[in-house]
């Protein structure tokens, strides 16, 4: 007996590590992608554009969530932020809804670990659940408790001193502050964040020039530090707690919790159960991907597989997150819109790719405990270049933040100090990180003299 249960432990462990060598090089390559976007596409008007409750804002809301950060708990911070400035209250969902649903790094996950139908399906399904959530909350949407909530809320953050953190949005740090030439003062969440601030204002150089630099690159390192920082706990977390219920939740859990068979009441039960078993597994983010993994090898319906992907928005944690920024009353409407989404849309998905014909053969795989994870073949090499690529993240983030001297780099905004390249423009001598931001400089110098700006920086981490 003691020997089987070491064996199952051993096995699972196995699977799970193995489901994240598997997937490992797509979440890397899509959190560089998401850097990226984040760090150079502007996102300054974004709450203005959103307060529009039309088409176009829905639009965009779902624009600007695709292109943001796959953390749930990160989506709802920074849809409050969005919320507290007025964007409407069926777009700042939205934006939640495409943060969550149709980023890169969770696509290219699902489509290693469960195949293109579910990647058709979450993708297609993303849209279908910004549409139905949209229709739902203009017919139910309780227009004055939310009007009301969102001046409570500025009252109490301004009441606390609670400020966002004007690089991403989450909630800013007394430690971390900054005061400008104006008097205003600026909190962020993190020192990261701050620099990438004190970058962004001192540099006047376009996306090119910066990724030709130490400074660009440093940006880029800084997000996908943070990008990591946010997600890792659940990445981690639902890939071990996978391969724990491939192996030791027997069938007949399965064959209780779900239905059986191939009638509407089935698939609708399925989708309904995948939401409720999403709330309560605690498991949020890309970290439910592989959950459903084990959930589709208990022989669980696409619906239900879909569904319970749909859901990491309504986790046990994240409705605390909606308690606490919200209170009771809109939690529990943000609970029911999302769980009656997320249900439908599951069961619809299910009902249109039987008509289509392309709901995956279950039976036609290899099951997790027959697969080989740990082999030469074209995983362990994409893993390699991305491991390579996350280490040179990395080592720019940590050269970038622990940089010497207090000069800055006018192309990037890069820190640096004296042994750097220099040019004297004017009678004053300017440093720059790399030959790229001194040419750069020398082509045109007034573009970059003419708009420098000087701040006082308050960080006890300075």
């Amino acid at each position: 007996m003691q020997a089987a249960l070491v064996d199952g432990i051993l096995e699972s462990l196995r699977i799970g590590v193995g489901f994240l060598w598997t997937a490992a090089w797509a979440i890397i390559m899509g959190l560089t992608i998401t850097s990226l976007v984040q760090v150079y596409v502007s996102k300054d008007r974004m709450a203005q554009v959103l307060g529009e409750g039309n088409l176009s804002g829905l639009t965009k809301a779902t624009v600007f969530g695709a292109a943001s950060s796959g953390c749930s708990f990160g989506a709802v911070a920074i849809g409050k932020g969005l919320f507290k400035k007025g964007a409407h209250t069926v777009n700042f969902l939205a934006f939640m809804f495409a943060s969550t649903n149709l980023i890169v790094e969770l696509g290219l996950m699902i489509l290693i670990l469960l195949g293109w139908e579910f990647l058709v399906a979450e993708l297609l399904g993303g849209l279908i659940l910004i549409a139905v959530m949209a229709l739902l909350v203009h017919l139910t949407l309780p227009e004055n408790l939310f009007e009301e909530v969102r001046e409570e809320l500025n009252q109490r953050d301004h009441e606390h001193g609670v400020a966002e953190d004007p690089t991403c949005g989450m909630e800013g740090k007394n430690e971390y502050s900054l005061t400008t030439d104006g008097g205003e003062t600026l909190k962020f969440c993190s020192k990261g964040c701050m620099e990438t601030y004190q970058q962004k204002i001192a540099s006047s150089g376009g996306w090119r020039d910066e990724l030709l630099s130490w400074g660009g690159w440093y940006k880029v390192g800084n997000q996908y530090r943070k990008e990591w920082s946010m997600i890792w706990k659940d990445v981690i977390a639902g890939f071990l707690i996978s391969g724990f219920v491939i192996v030791f939740v027997p069938q007949w859990v399965w064959n209780t919790l779900f239905l059986q068979g191939d009638s509407l009441v089935v698939s609708a039960e399925n989708a309904i159960m995948g939401v409720t078993i999403a709330v309560l597994s605690f498991v949020g983010s890309m970290g439910n991907v592989p959950f459903a993994v084990a959930l589709w090898g208990g022989g669980i319906s696409f619906a239900g597989v879909i569904a319970f992907v749909y859901a990491d928005l309504i986790t046990v944690p994240v409705l605390n997150v909606y308690r606490k920024y919200y209170g009771w009353k809109v939690m529990l409407y943000i609970l029911g819109i999302f769980f009656v989404t997320m249900a439908f849309t599951g069961f619809l998905m299910e009902e249109l790719f039987n008509i289509l014909g392309i709901v995956p053969n279950l039976a036609g795989g290899e099951t997790a405990t027959e697969q080989t994870y740990f082999e030469i073949n074209y995983t362990f090499y994409l893993n390699i270049i991305a491991f390579g690529l996350s280490g040179f993240l990395l080592y720019v983030y940590r050269r970038g933040l622990g940089a010497p001297g207090q000069y800055r780099d006018p192309v990037c905004g890069m820190r640096t100090d004296e042994e750097g390249p220099t040019v004297t423009h004017n009678g004053e001598t300017y440093y720059f990180c790399s030959q790229a931001c001194r040419q750069t400089f020398e082509k045109k110098p007034g573009k970059f003299t003419d708009q420098k700006l000087e701040y006082q920086d308050h960080s006890h981490n300075h």
